[in-house]
C-alpha cells in the first residue's frame, strides 16, 4: 500500500536539519571551509615570513607575522574546540572572527600598525625599562602560548557547559565544572584570553597598545564576569556561591 504524501510541515521538519548547512545559513559548510582555509593560509604565510625574517635579517618586524599567526591559531581553535566538544552549538560564529565588531578588529589593526611603524621608523628603539626587552619578549611568548593552552583546555574540559555567548537559561547539559583547571581557576577561558591578549602586545613591543589592551580587556571581563555570575548563582545556587568563595579568577580585581 502506497504511503500518503507528507504534509509541507513534515517535509520541512525533515529538511530543516540539512538546511542549516546550506550556503548563507549559520552552519553553512562552505563558509566553514572557506574560513578554515583562509586561517590556515594566514598561519602558514606568517610562519614562513617570520622564519625568513629571523634567518636573513636583523629586523624586529618578525613580531608582526608572529602576531598574525597567533591570531590565526586562536580563531581556528575557537571553532575546532567548539565543533569537537560542543558540537550542537558550533556554527560560523564560533570562529569569533566578527565578535565585538568593529572594536575587536580596530584593536588588532591598531596593534599591527603600531608595531609596523615603530619598527620601520625606529628600528633600534627599546621601550623596555632597564634593558629588559629580551625578558619581556620571552614573557610575552609564554603568555601567548600559555594563555592559548589554558583557554582551549578550559573549553575542552567544560564541553557543552561552555558557550561563547552568555546563557540566560540553564540547559539540561549545563553542569557546574569544578575539577581540573576549574579547581584553581574560575573562568579559565577568560583568564587565558586576558593574558593571551596582553602577551601579544609584549611580543609586538607595543607600549601604547599594551596599556590599551590591558585596560579594555580588564573592563570587558570585569563587566562580563559580574553579569555571568549572577546567572550562575541563579542556575546553581549555593553550590556556585561556595565555589566562588573557594576559587579566584586570577585576573586582578575581576570577580572578587
Amino acid at each position: 500500500m502506497e504511503s500518503p504524501p507528507e504534509s509541507p510541515v513534515a517535509q520541512s521538519a525533515h529538511a530543516s536539519p540539512e538546511r542549516a548547512y546550506l550556503p548563507g545559513q549559520p552552519k553553512a559548510l562552505d563558509g566553514i571551509a572557506l574560513r578554515s582555509f583562509c586561517l590556515g593560509l594566514a598561519l602558514a604565510s606568517s610562519v614562513i615570513t617570520m622564519i625568513l625574517l629571523l634567518a636573513f635579517t636583523s629586523s624586529p618586524l618578525w613580531r608582526l607575522p608572529f602576531f598574525i599567526g597567533a591570531l590565526s591559531t586562536f580563531h581556528f581553535l575557537e571553532f575546532w574546540t567548539t565543533a569537537r566538544y560542543n558540537t550542537p552549538v558550533a556554527n560560523i560564529g564560533s570562529f569569533l572572527l566578527t565578535a565585538n565588531w568593529p572594536s575587536y578588529a580596530i584593536a588588532h589593526v591598531a596593534a599591527s600598525l603600531e608595531c609596523l611603524f615603530t619598527n620601520l621608523l625606529f628600528p633600534n628603539r627599546s621601550w623596555a625599562p632597564f634593558y629588559s626587552g629580551h625578558i619581556i619578549l620571552l614573557l610575552g611568548c609564554i603568555l601567548v602560548c600559555g594563555g592559548q593552552f589554558v583557554r582551549s583546555a578550559a573549553m575542552i574540559q567544560a564541553g557543552q557547559s561552555f558557550n561563547h555567548t552568555i546563557q540566560h537559561h540553564k540547559k539540561d547539559s549545563h553542569a557546574l565544572v569544578t575539577t581540573g583547571l576549574y579547581s584553581f581557576l574560575r573562568h579559565p577561558a577568560y583568564f587565558g584570553f586576558f593574558y593571551w591578549g596582553i602577551g601579544t602586545q609584549m611580543v609586538l613591543g607595543n607600549p601604547f597598545c599594551f596599556v590599551a589592551y590591558t585596560i579594555v580587556l580588564w573592563q570587558f571581563f570585569s563587566v562580563r564576569v559580574r553579569h555571568e555570575e549572577k546567572l550562575l548563582v541563579r542556575f546553581f545556587g549555593e553550590d556556585y556561591l561556595n565555589y566562588k568563595k573557594r576559587v579566584g579568577t586570577l585576573i586582578p580585581f575581576v570577580g572578587s
